[in-house]
């Protein structure tokens, strides 16, 4: 199986070239819940310790539907199968131009939760231009264990988020450890009281902002991805749920850009517009993430039938 590693403002992306499972020619969320459902020792085995990493995102490539569309693409983690990854999509672009399948200019990719742009403006830097987002619902009151009352907006950026501004722990790096434990039992409780998004959707992920610790910075965040694993990048899609609380509560207009950090100080730049069919229930916006990424690796990962630890642990 062939794969090309790359990291998005420090968190890693695995691209798998060839030698995935056989997932049919359906529409891609269809390909992306037969991945899930029937073959997710194989996502396990790519980005699972001991052939991955911590914190790795695969991003499978695969037809796309649309001829418009460069490829098409289906992310997962240790966890889950993943509608989009903000990230991913920034060290795909990354990828292709290093494969030279694309150059500077602006190019459509294929997700399971719809098509996005991404403009490469030289062979580092890429922006997306993300799928409509939204808030779903505002101000959710969580009495959570050892913690006390936390405060969060579920909203939707191709994943969705329970966003908590301000944190319950200082967002510094050398918290990282309670950053996560808060965080983890924040998701629990909003499992155990059973918050979904739209359509029932389970929120796997989980937010905390806090000050910036940068003069441009315009705050801070830490996000829990479903593996428990802290995204070392300021979470792409999680980005795009934030801008749109922002949105709806006119905290940020549009076309203003801002520099939101992450734990670790990496960085994004970003902005949206107002999505054509917003309405005022759920105000839908158009997201736009700049960020770099670096290409570190081009291998060969040989799966072994006697490694007892080939799908990972």
């Amino acid at each position: 199986m062939l794969v090309i590693d790359s990291h998005t403002e420090g968190e890693p992306t695995r691209v798998i070239l060839n030698g995935g499972p056989d997932l049919g020619m359906g529409t891609l969320a269809s390909r992306a819940e037969k991945l899930a459902t029937e073959y997710f020792d194989f996502c396990r085995s790519v980005v699972s310790e001991p052939y991955g990493q911590e914190a790795m995102v695969g991003a499978l490539l695969v037809e796309p539907t649309d001829p418009r569309c460069v490829t098409g693409v289906i992310y997962f983690d240790a966890a889950a199968v993943i509608g989009m990854c903000g990230h991913g999509t920034i060290g795909l672009a990354a990828t292709l131009a290093h494969l030279g399948r694309i150059d500077v200019g602006t190019h459509k990719i294929e997700t399971p939760v719809g098509i996005v742009d991404v403009t490469l403006t030289d062979k580092h830097a890429v922006t997306v231009q993300n799928i409509d987002s939204y808030r779903f619902q505002k101000r959710i009151a969580l009495e959570v264990p050892e913690v006390g009352t936390v405060v969060g907006d579920i909203a939707y950026g191709g994943n969705w988020f329970f966003i908590v501004d301000p944190s319950p722990v200082p967002v510094r790096p050398n918290n990282i450890r309670q950053l996560t434990e808060t965080a983890i039992r924040v998701r629990d409780t909003l499992w155990a009281n059973q918050y979904v998004g739209e359509h029932g959707a389970v929120i796997d992920h989980v937010i905390f902002y806090g000050p910036a610790l940068t003069e441009s910075g315009h705050s801070r965040n830490f996000v829990l991805c479903p593996d428990n694993a802290y995204d070392r990048s300021p979470c792409g899609t999680g980005s795009s749920a934030r801008l749109a609380c922002l949105a709806a509560d006119q905290a940020l207009r549009p076309g203003e850009e801002i520099y939101q950090e992450s734990t670790i100080g990496s960085g994004y730049t970003l902005s949206y517009q107002l999505a054509s069919h917003s309405n005022s229930s759920h105000m839908r916006i158009i997201p736009r993430i700049t960020g770099r990424a670096f290409v570190t690796r081009e291998s060969t990962l040989i799966s072994n039938p006697d490694d007892s630890l080939r799908h990972g642990f």
